[in-house]
């Protein structure tokens, strides 16, 4: 008997402050101009007090089983992506099932920055094939606002907070994974960074240089990856499940700047009236906004189901992932 890999349901929440570009003049010199010809972005989603990603998580995940119908009890695993997550431990994803009252699930956390949610998505579909599980939920959830400069114009502008999940269980019937590709390049591990600091015993070392936890990035590096990268991989992934670019109806890239989402569309011939992109509303919500970008595509009717869809992420690792699925209707 094959397993197949169904998905369910998809849902997203996003934080509730509306930063806009104007609103960014009056701490940082900059422009609406400045920021939207480099980015795209008009605005962006950021938490306030003392919100974490988690509660983001926590907030999507009952939203999605109230969309699905979807008994928490029955969820065998839960599996969490996110990037900078403000708790070391416990994981987010054990936060997560306490939270929906899932106990019977398996929780770990999958740490692969903006690509987090199809890496997660490719080792949900490994454990319902090889038949170890058959319900997982997925949530990708990031808060990278708590950790920006605010006076660094070049890396503030570009990140919004929001959350995205998923359900994915095991079907004799249909299987809804088309194909999944995963990439990393450690020798580019400088592009994106975010340091974090212990502490060493006093006996050992009592003087310790300080230790910034902003995001830095090189983004010139972090481009020309991309567009080397993400362009033959996906044409790789194409050809290894006998997909063409007639077969995709959408085409949705993290959503990190809109030159590049532009970029990568010309490189692989796909016509602008297949991408879907919401970054100008949101801006680069890390690992969740591949996810947001399904929900909200598909609520304003601009993602028309079924679909074949293909989806690609990137960033810090440097990691990436592809991955072609196909989206029912009533998901």
């Amino acid at each position: 008997m094959t397993i197949g890999t169904k998905i369910i349901a998809i849902d997203c929440e996003v934080a509730n402050n509306e930063i806009t570009n104007e609103d960014l003049t009056k701490i940082l010199d900059t422009s609406d101009e400045w920021i939207t010809t480099r980015t795209g972005i008009k605005k962006r989603r950021v938490l306030s007090d003392n919100e974490t990603s988690v509660d983001l998580g926590i907030k999507v995940a009952k939203k999605i089983v109230q969309r699905a119908d979807f008994n928490p009890l029955d969820f065998d695993m839960i599996i969490a992506a996110s990037s900078a997550p403000e708790e070391v431990f416990p994981s987010v994803s054990c936060r997560i099932q306490g939270a929906i009252g899932a106990k019977n699930a398996a929780c770990f956390d999958v740490k692969a920055a903006c690509a987090g949610f199809i890496y997660a998505l490719n080792i949900a579909n490994a454990l319902i094939k090889s038949g170890l599980y058959k319900n997982i939920l997925i949530v990708a959830t990031d808060a990278t606002t708590k950790f920006t400069d605010w006076t660094d114009r070049s890396i503030c502008v570009l990140f919004g907070d929001g959350a995205g999940a998923a359900i994915v269980c095991a079907d004799e019937n249909q299987d809804d994974i088309v194909g999944i590709d995963l990439i990393a390049d450690g020798s580019c591990a400088d592009y994106i960074t975010l340091k974090t600091q212990g502490k060493n015993c006093p006996l050992v070392n009592p003087i310790q240089d300080e230790v910034k936890p902003f995001i830095q990035m090189k983004g010139k590096d972090v481009y020309k990856f991309v567009m080397q990268t993400i362009p033959p991989k996906l044409e790789e992934l194409m050809h290894k499940t006998n997909t063409t670019i007639d077969d995709i109806d959408y085409f949705i890239p993290h959503q990190s700047n809109q030159r590049m989402i532009d970029a990568l569309a010309q490189r692989l011939n796909i016509d602008n009236s297949k991408v879907i992109s919401n970054i100008e509303h949101y801006g680069n919500m890390s690992a969740a906004s591949i996810l947001v970008a399904i929900r909200e595509g598909i609520d304003k009717g601009e993602l028309k189901l079924p679909a074949t869809v293909m989806l690609s992420a990137f960033g810090a690792g440097m990691s990436a992932g592809n991955a072609i699925i196909k989206l029912e209707k009533n998901i």
